[in-house]
């Protein structure tokens, strides 16, 4: 399987200045991205910019997910002050949802044991509140929104969110560099946990110490096993390649060859 092939099976992050820099090379190579939303992007581009990049990529038959904004944000924040900017920029991302027609938007649940804890309650009740609004307006355009494990030691807040939210359209994303580098824990303690939410996967690795972003089978994370389980539970999430070097792109595309299209083949 080539390359090409290979990158049909996925997304692949992509911020989006990077993207449209690089739009022909995606294009040609048959990249479906996920697209970031990061810093400043939300604020400074353009509707017809945004606009031109999902025709180009809805004219190739190629799919996209995207990734809202999550630095120094907090949609669940005490302060209200904080919690209105917060939600208000990542409803900007939302309000795309008709332009690119994304396969998923992906979001960050941001619960820190250590910050949180203290005011689990509020905490909690700031964010359904948000997350509820939000996912209504996801569904209105049938896009499913997925939460994804950052700093959560244990998939306990994935759960309550999910739970009490009580949507399709409410989902939760498995980021593997993230439980290996910040839950320190095993994968085995968090999909049987969260299967019946599990929507997509951010598939990246490290050893443990911090997120590194390596291509599969570079650090620690038990990749084979992780996909047995999947195939086992047949389990079909959306997945999403994470390199953030663009020299890792290949590896990682070669490593899902081998972890989850072709497990059998001989390298």
């Amino acid at each position: 399987m080539n390359i090409r092939e290979i990158a049909g099976h996925c997304f692949i992050n992509a911020p989006f200045d990077f993207l449209r820099n690089h739009l022909e090379e995606a294009l040609e190579m048959g990249i479906q991205p996920e697209i970031g939303l990061e810093g400043n992007t939300l604020y400074d581009i353009s509707t017809r910019e945004f606009s031109r990049v999902a025709r180009r990529l809805h004219d190739n038959g190629i799919a996209c997910t995207l990734h809202a904004p999550y630095y120094e944000l907090s949609v669940g924040a005490i302060d209200r002050h904080i919690r209105e900017v917060s939600r208000k920029k990542i409803s900007l991302a939302f309000e795309l949802l008709e332009i690119f027609k994304p396969e998923s938007i992906v979001c960050h649940l941001g619960f820190e044991e250590n910050k949180h804890g203290y005011k689990e309650e509020e905490w909690f009740h700031y964010n359904l509140e948000a997350w509820q609004q939000l996912v209504k307006q996801a569904e209105r355009n049938n896009t499913p929104v997925m939460l994804e494990n950052t700093y959560e030691t244990s998939p306990e807040q994935h759960k309550k969110i999910l739970a009490a939210i009580d949507s399709p359209y409410a989902r939760f994303c498995l980021d593997t560099g993230h439980l290996m580098a910040f839950a320190r824990d095993k994968w085995q303690n968090w999909l049987p946990e969260m299967e019946p939410w599990l929507g997509q996967l951010h598939l990246h690795d490290n050893h443990g110490l911090r997120d590194d972003h390596l291509p599969m089978g570079k650090g620690k994370f038990d990749f084979k096993g992780f996909f047995a389980w999947l195939r086992k539970n047949e389990a079909s999430p959306l997945i999403t390649l994470e390199p953030h070097r663009k020299s890792d792109l290949e590896e990682s595309l070669l490593a899902l060859d081998h972890y989850y299209i072709q497990p059998d083949k001989t390298i």
